[in-house]
C-alpha cells in the first residue's frame, strides 16, 4: 500500500475534524501530566540524557499527519534544517542496526534542549518521564516507574496516581475511527525521523504493507 503526500494532503483537508479531535485528546494528556509533575515538582529542564535520545516508535497515522500540519506550519529554513538533520538521524541510525551497534541519536526536532514542533509532538513525547500506570483487562495493574532522571529527583515520593489508560484507548478508537473512514488498512511503526523524511516533495511517500 502505498501512502503518498497526496494522500495526505487530502486526508488534511478531507477530515480536519479528526485533528481537532486529536487535540482534544493531547490537551487531556498534557492537563494530566501537568497535575502529576506539579505534584512531584518535576520538570524536563537541566537533563543531561534527554528522552529526545531515545528511539520512540510511533503508531498512529493520525499523530503523522498532526506531525505533518506542524512541520508544514514552520519557516521554509527551519523545514530544510529538520529535513536534513532527520536524512542524518535515518542514514546512522541503519548503519548502526546493520553493525548491531546500539546508537543514539538526538531527534531532528529538537534545537537547543527544546522541541522547535512541541505543540504537535506525539502521544509518547508528552507522557514520557513520570510515573504511571496501566489498566489492562483481566491483568493487575501495571506501573512504571519513570525516566531514571525522574526516579533519581522524585522516586521518594509517595506515587501520585497517573493512569495512562483512559489516553491510550481514546487515541487507539480515534485512529480507528479515521482509518475506517480514510480507507487506510496499513499499520504504522515509525521514529520522528522516519516520518520527517517522508514529507518531502522527493520522496515517493510511506511504503507499507496492506493489513
Amino acid at each position: 500500500m502505498q501512502l503518498t503526500q497526496e494522500f495526505f494532503e487530502t486526508a488534511k483537508n478531507e477530515y480536519p475534524d479528526f485533528l481537532v479531535r486529536l487535540r482534544e485528546i493531547f490537551d487531556a494528556m498534557d492537563r494530566a501530566y501537568n497535575v502529576a509533575a506539579e505534584y512531584y515538582q518535576f520538570y524536563c529542564s537541566g537533563c543531561t540524557d534527554s528522552c529526545c535520545l531515545t528511539r520512540f516508535y510511533h503508531h498512529t497515522f493520525l499523530e503523522y499527519l498532526y506531525l505533518l500540519t506542524g512541520y508544514q506550519s514552520a519557516a521554509k529554513e527551519k523545514q530544510n534544517e529538520i529535513t536534513k538533520r532527520a536524512a542524518t538521524v535515518c542514514r546512522e541510525t541503519a548503519a548502526a542496526d546493520r553493525q548491531a551497534v546500539r546508537a543514539r541519536h538526538m531527534c531532528p526536532l529538537n534545537f537547543d534542549g527544546l522541541c522547535s514542533l512541541y505543540a504537535y509532538r506525539p502521544m509518547i513525547c508528552r507522557m514520557h518521564g513520570i510515573a504511571h500506570e496501566l489498566h489492562q483487562p483481566g491483568k493487575a495493574v501495571a506501573f512504571a516507574p519513570g525516566c531514571h532522571v525522574f526516579t533519581e529527583r522524585c522516586g521518594r515520593k509517595e506515587y501520585h496516581p497517573f493512569n495512562r489508560t483512559p489516553f491510550y484507548i481514546e487515541l487507539a478508537k480515534l485512529e480507528n475511527e479515521f482509518k475506517q473512514a480514510a480507507g487506510i488498512e496499513a499499520k504504522i511503526k515509525m521514529t520522528i525521523a522516519e516520518i520527517v523524511c517522508t514529507f518531502t516533495p522527493q520522496s515517493a511517500g510511506i511504503s507499507l504493507p496492506a493489513g
